[in-house]
């Protein structure tokens, strides 16, 4: 038979074998099945979530869009998934390429000379130039589902990129608010310090004039020196806020710009949360864990597949001589089909397939840790939320009264009508008040970070 018509028989046995093997055996990946919440916020039924706008749109801070956009470019983490995402883009390239017959060129050339007894020298040469096609049939899905396992584990690392942004997104926003905050509070305490530097002035002046004792005035260097030791303890944590910062951003250690602490966070009445089917849409880290499940549930077709029989065919078409000028004269063909059948391992395989199986399992109790873990955070932050604006209002209402008892604690222990202990408590709960008042405006931020964040804020498809 000419070679021509072992190559068309090789053809049509080619043919049919991936006719067959259309056949994918195996269970296919269905989302494992929740009972969803039916609203997130009991005020609000809106399919629209803040979660749907840009962080730009968030957060208006010119300063603060910089530093962010600078960690998303030059953060390590963030630049360690971006090349993850690029090594499982190449290995699904791989298992993608594994469907198909395999190319290759073969050329070897051979000299040997061999002489028994030094009487009978003969030479034994070999020149082969040769073409040869490799093809492992995918008789029952196994090379399809390493198609999709990889597939998965490639959108898996899409998803960790995407959750990864998101959070240092959050990360960044909170860590600059925190640092605003501080800085506000440090400017409250220096100027506390100030007012304690005239208090001391007033008691010495009191006590020169035998108007009050030595104890009140020893006492007001003492709350001098107590207020004092504020400052260095809020230069430190300053420091190591923009240290946190500048490593989230890439950078070396140093000085951030900053914006000043507002007086005030204008909350809205009633934000969008949208539905709890988008919540998990959005989340990166659900969608993540769901493509775990789906590459855990195709490691189970690959283990399952692994007990069949696969079919790999070969076809060699060239020359080959022992002159090298006559290569070409020696044509040479081989066809071959191997059937590779396991017959027993002591158990392995289906050991194998066992321990796959109970990895899906896993997989799929992670999926739904994940969708519980992201309603609490969702339920918390709206929780959060919806009672700062009340922690605000009475924390100002607080700052308010503290001043004006301050005042007129200062007017009555100047005229003599109460002693310094008493200015001293006033004191005192008015610098507390004025810091409550600060971290409170802080917290409104924060509490928009949270809610932004946890609703899966800045998803993009």
């Amino acid at each position: 038979m000419k070679p021509t018509n072992k190559l068309y028989r090789l053809l049509l046995i080619s043919v049919a074998a991936l006719l067959m093997g259309g056949c994918k055996i195996g269970k296919q990946y269905t989302r494992p099945k929740m009972d969803l919440p039916v609203t997130l916020d009991s005020t609000s039924v809106d399919s629209t979530s803040i979660g749907d706008y840009p962080w730009e749109q968030m957060y208006t801070d010119t300063i603060l869009q910089q530093l962010i956009q600078k960690t998303l470019d030059y953060n390590k983490d963030m630049l360690i998934a971006a090349a993850r995402v690029k090594e499982l883009a190449a290995m699904k390239r791989i298992d993608y390429a594994n469907l198909f017959p395999q190319l290759g060129l073969k050329l070897y050339a051979e000299e040997e000379g061999e002489d028994y007894g030094g009487s009978n020298y003969k030479k034994d040469n070999q020149y082969d130039i040769k073409l040869g096609i490799t093809w492992e049939i995918d008789l029952w899905g196994n090379l399809r589902w390493a198609k999709d396992k990889s597939m998965a584990e490639f959108m898996g690392s899409i998803e960790n990129q995407r959750a990864l942004r998101m959070s240092l997104v959050a990360q960044v926003a909170q860590s600059y608010f925190e640092l605003v905050a501080l800085d506000n509070e440090l400017s409250i305490v220096r100027k506390t310090v100030d007012a304690r530097r005239e208090s001391l002035h007033l008691a010495r002046i009191r006590y020169e004039g035998g108007l009050t004792s030595e104890t009140a005035y020893r006492q007001a260097q003492v709350e001098l020196a107590r207020t004092a030791t504020l400052v260095p303890d809020l230069e430190r944590k300053i420091t190591l806020k923009q240290n946190e910062i500048t490593f989230l951003a890439g950078e070396y250690p140093h000085e951030i710009k900053r914006a000043t602490l507002p007086e005030d966070v204008v909350h809205s009445a009633s934000l969008p949360v949208g539905l709890p089917s988008s919540l998990l849409e959005r989340r990166p880290d659900v969608r993540q864990a769901e493509q775990a499940v789906i590459a855990a549930n195709a490691a189970v077709g690959i283990a399952f597949t692994n007990m069949f029989p696969k079919l790999t065919l070969t076809a060699t078409h060239g020359s080959e001589n022992e002159e090298l000028s006559h290569i070409f004269k020696s044509p040479h063909y081989l066809l071959a089909g191997t059937i590779l059948q396991p017959l027993f391992a002591m158990g392995k395989n289906r050991a194998i397939l066992k321990a796959k199986r109970a990895a899906c399992e896993q997989a799929a109790y992670a999926y739904e840790k994940a969708v519980l873990n992201a309603f609490k955070d969702a339920y918390n932050a709206i929780a959060e939320y919806n009672k700062v604006k009340e922690i605000y209002e009475t924390r100002l209402r607080l700052e308010q009264s503290s001043k004006i008892t301050l005042d007129l604690a200062q007017l009555q222990y100047i005229n003599g009508v109460i002693g310094y202990m008493d200015l001293l408590d006033a004191q005192r709960g008015y610098l507390d008040a004025q810091i409550s008042l600060s971290n409170a405006v802080r917290d409104k931020q924060i509490t928009l970070v949270n809610l932004y964040k946890a609703l899966g804020g800045g998803w993009k498809e």
